[in-house]
């Protein structure tokens, strides 16, 4: 009878509260619908973008490094 007890006052609170957290969880990192996706073309410029500052960043260290 004492497991069963157990079992019903902690067990499945605990199994509720992770079953909670877990869909909050999963909500929370959704992303709405109304948030438009970038494009292929939004894409391409941003990783064009981001290889460019690469280079510029390489430079900047190679003219701090060498006098």
């Amino acid at each position: 009878m004492i497991p069963w007890i157990i079992l019903a006052v902690i067990v499945v609170p605990l199994l509720v509260v992770a079953f909670v957290a877990t869909r909050r969880r999963t909500a929370s990192g959704e992303r709405p619908a109304s948030e438009p996706e970038l494009t292929e073309q939004e894409f391409e410029a941003a990783e064009a973008s981001q290889a460019k500052w690469q280079e510029e960043e390489k430079e900047q260290y190679r003219q701090e490094r060498l006098p």
